[in-house]
């Protein structure tokens, strides 16, 4: 083995296309940036610790059923509004 060795003309796997293809197929995650308050990050550590999982994975889940439960769009509301009116009339 060499002492040293030169990557300085190495390329990331990301910048290589069919081996970025690989990583995203077998994570099915994206590594971001994102800025959260420190009491949001201080709360979902605590949690992580008692329940025994990581924060990361805490604050995907609590995403994942914000992302997931119903949208109300104006319409939809507009209609539930007027069964409801509907049947306060009656």
């Amino acid at each position: 083995m060499r002492e040293e060795y030169d990557f300085s003309k190495g390329k990331r796997a990301k910048d290589i296309p069919h081996l970025a293809q690989l990583q995203a197929e077998e994570k099915g995650k994206t590594r971001i940036t994102i800025m959260l308050d420190n009491d949001v990050i201080y709360n979902f550590r605590l949690k992580a610790k008692q329940e025994g999982l990581g924060y990361q994975t805490l604050i995907n889940q609590a995403l994942k059923t914000c992302s997931s439960s119903a949208v109300f769009d104006e319409n939809l509301l507009r209609k539930v509004i007027r069964e409801e009116l509907k049947n306060i009339k009656a």
